[in-house]
């Protein structure tokens, strides 16, 4: 455990580190820092906290770096320290911007990852709800004209989806109201399987006339709901990691790229983060791959009523503003719950 003084010596080394990019002197930290001790008291605590591993030397400075060590004890402080009164005037922007520029799910989640990205400066992550084994909640049959018919189908959370398929002769409108109907008292609170596992024990028996047109349709129901369960991952200002001058390596920053371009190990990334706060914070090597390990993921989520269904982030060098990432973060955490809990006509009391 540090005491006061070696944690206040690390604090101002990590915050000038994170301003300037540049290995951190104690003439600096004596200059700019009130930290009531002499120059010669700050090289001191400097070396015990190199000692103790929680700065690094590069072999061409005389200053220190804060190691991984150093940005985890920083990180769990801000992050249990007390948190700072909501600000409540860039909450509302941040809203407004979401709503105005999002008309369905997936375009909200996509928006939040510019945003947040446009926000913070740095490489911004959103994952689309989870919404494992969807529950069909209702369905219906309109028709378009005499060749195409509209299913529209929501799950039990709320979650529209609309298919177009098209049919060999015209159904007239009160048949596809009896299919409705018979196909919401028959499947309402089923999943892929469960829906299955009907037709295979013959449930359409009692409207035989009409096989062939549920045969084609419970496809399309179970397509729907397969979609919905489909996660899908968005990445905004991939490039602004050549604005950190770890990255002017060209190799290095190609090789981060690369990582954030692939769908399946964002969605693992994301996945495997598990949240036990409002916000997780992993730092250098506590990340599993190696393209990221210079690298700090903070992740939040978002809910829809009582259910966690997604989440949001942002990742850059372990370098990184934290506070300033976390307090966006918390925003957009509350921003998301709320537009969804709107969207899917479940509001807040």
């Amino acid at each position: 455990m540090l005491d006061d003084r070696k944690v206040k010596v690390l604090h101002a080394i990590i915050n000038s580190y994170i301003l300037k990019a540049e290995p951190v002197g104690s003439r600096t930290i004596s200059k700019q820092y009130d930290l009531g001790v002499s120059s010669a008291t700050i090289r001191n605590e400097m070396s015990d906290l190199e000692e103790l591993g929680y700065l690094n030397k590069p072999h061409t400075s005389a200053g220190r770096i804060p190691s991984d060590k150093a940005y985890r004890l920083y990180v769990d402080q801000l992050l249990k320290a007390e948190k700072l009164k909501m600000d409540m005037k860039k909450k509302n922007e941040i809203k407004k911007a979401l709503v105005e520029e999002s008309q369905e799910i997936d375009q909200l989640i996509q928006n939040s990852a510019k945003i947040i990205s446009a926000i913070t400066s740095y490489t911004s992550l959103a994952i689309s709800p989870q919404l494992k084994e969807s529950r069909l909640k209702h369905i219906q049959l309109i028709p378009i004209d005499e060749a195409e018919i509209l299913v529209v189908l929501v799950n039990e959370s709320g979650i529209v989806k609309n298919t177009i398929f098209r049919v060999e002769q015209n159904i007239p409108e009160d048949q596809l109201l009896t299919i409705s109907n018979f196909l919401n008292h028959k499947l309402k609170g089923f999943t892929m399987d469960e829906i299955n596992q009907a037709m295979d024990e013959g449930i359409f028996r009692e409207i035989h006339d009409l096989k062939k047109i549920l045969d084609k349709i419970i496809p399309i129901i179970n397509k729907s709901l397969e979609d919905i369960d489909n996660v899908d991952v968005y990445a905004d200002g991939v490039t602004k990691i050549f604005n950190f001058p770890e990255y002017r390596d060209l190799n290095k920053a190609k090789s981060f790229i690369s990582f954030i371009e692939d769908k399946e190990l964002l969605i693992d990334l994301l996945l495997n983060d598990t949240l036990e706060g409002d916000i997780e914070i992993t730092i250098g090597d506590e990340n599993i791959y190696d393209p990221i390990k210079d690298c700090s993921l903070i992740t939040t989520t978002y809910r829809l009523g009582d259910m966690t269904i997604g989440k949001i982030g942002v990742i850059g060098p372990t370098r990184m503003e934290y506070f300033k990432v976390i307090n966006a973060l918390r925003l957009f955490s509350v921003n998301m719950t709320e537009i969804l809990d709107m969207l899917l006509g479940n509001p807040r009391v």
